[in-house]
């Protein structure tokens, strides 16, 4: 479940048998969290141990698990859990898997759970079984995953990622969540911040800053006051603020830049998933 050697920013597993991938890369706005993303037929891991947790999911096929004591297999819609220090291995079954794994200190779990709780944590959180089927749970790691491998540093994979984290810890490790009161000032300051700088490239870290309160807790306030999470506010005023754009008749690739958005592809997803029409589509419509 781990690569071996040194790390760094992207790297494979080898020698690797044919048909098999591995890339490595960091999370760099949570910690510089490591992940792996890999597929294997023939790769066998022996018996070995992390000073952090392993969390993942499979995304296709069946991973042979020994962990906390316990034989089994894991597949698509399972989490994967093992704690610090504890001897694990994986090996391919039926044909081999793909599967994206990240590797989270003990001290980041412990405060997302001192978040979550909001009081004070002593302990780590405990996975009681290092293998549990959560579809939704593992569409929304994944999802992180994505984002975070396609070059998503940005908001979109941090805040993903938080939430994966979060619901796992609260599903299966039974750590209770504080309920959230209502917090219309801390609210308003993040979204005036974003209303006056939807273009840059905003990190959750500043926005719970402006908060007042750890970035799990403002992803929870927000989304519950507001409908949706920050970096889905951010995007929507994009969207937003291209309309304005392209009704003054402006291309739609001078528009993506525009309104921070990576490039036209990326202006043309979102565009689309909430208008319904591409940009060029609504531009020549608007101008008719």
């Amino acid at each position: 479940m781990t690569p071996a050697g040194d790390t760094s920013d992207a790297m494979s597993l080898g020698p690797l048998s044919a048909g098999e991938t591995a890339r490595f890369f960091t999370a760099h706005r949570l910690n510089g969290i490591d992940c792996l993303s890999a597929t294997f037929r023939t790769h066998v891991y022996p018996p070995h141990m992390h000073d952090t947790y392993v969390v993942g999911t499979i995304e296709s096929g069946w991973e042979k698990v020994s962990a906390l004591g316990m034989k089994g297999h894991a597949g698509p819609g399972d989490l994967v859990f093992v704690m610090p220090q504890d001897v694990h291995d994986g090996a391919p079954a039926e044909g081999g898997y793909s599967y994206r794994m990240t590797y989270p200190g003990q001290d980041f779990l412990r405060d997302l759970a001192e978040a979550v709780t909001r009081r004070p944590v002593t302990a780590a959180p405990f996975f009681r079984d290092p293998v549990v089927h959560d579809p939704e749970g593992a569409r929304l790691f994944a999802a992180a995953h994505h984002a975070l491998e396609a070059g998503g540093q940005g908001l979109a994979g941090e805040e993903l990622l938080l939430r994966a984290y979060a619901r796992a810890i609260v599903l299966h490790a039974g750590v209770p969540p504080a309920p959230i009161g209502s917090e219309a000032g801390p609210v308003r300051r993040v979204r005036d911040l974003i209303e006056a700088r939807y273009a840059e490239d905003l990190s959750l870290a500043e926005l719970a800053t402006v908060a007042g309160c750890t970035r799990h807790h403002l992803i929870r306030v927000f989304r519950q006051q507001i409908g949706i999470t920050p970096h889905a506010y951010i995007v929507d005023i994009r969207v937003r603020r291209a309309q304005n754009r392209l009704r003054a008749g402006d291309a739609p690739a001078d528009v993506a830049a525009e309104v921070g958005f990576a490039d036209q592809a990326h202006l043309t997803r979102a565009f689309r998933a909430r208008i319904g029409v591409p940009p060029a589509a609504y531009r020549r419509a608007v101008a008719a």
